[in-house]
């Protein structure tokens, strides 16, 4: 399941979804409007496979890799959520789900940096 935060913009998840890429949105779809971030984690923690597509960066953190969810932080302008979504989606290294599962990662206009459970230390892609 490919799930948006709420902070991203209704024309974002438009675009989306008229490229056939199925999303769902937090406070739309699923969960609630106004899930405060420390209720995302636990709600997370209930779905099964999720990819979780937000701008909020205090999400990057390595404490939160977990092999039921994948976090990707977007830290692009709020009008280029949809085109480095779908980038990351399509991305070699993290474009199958199971490829992304228990990872943590921040996009960038510069390429991907990836936390993972299994190891120790950052992984910094260029695009």
């Amino acid at each position: 399941m490919n799930l948006l935060d709420e902070n991203v913009r209704e024309d974002q998840r438009g675009l989306l979804l008229r490229w056939g890429i199925p999303v769902h949105q937090v406070g739309v779809d699923v969960g609630r409007k106004g899930m405060k971030d420390e209720e995302i984690i636990p709600f997370l923690h209930t779905l099964r496979d999720a990819t979780f597509f937000t701008r909020d960066t205090g999400f990057y953190d390595r404490r939160l890799c977990h092999p039921r969810y994948c976090l990707v932080c977007l830290v692009v302008g709020k009008e280029e959520v949809a085109f480095f979504l779908r980038r990351v989606l399509r991305h070699p290294e993290v474009g199958a789900k199971a490829k992304r599962m228990g990872a943590v990662i921040r996009v960038s206009h510069a390429g991907l940096s990836i936390w993972r459970r299994s190891t120790g230390k950052e992984l910094r892609i260029n695009w």
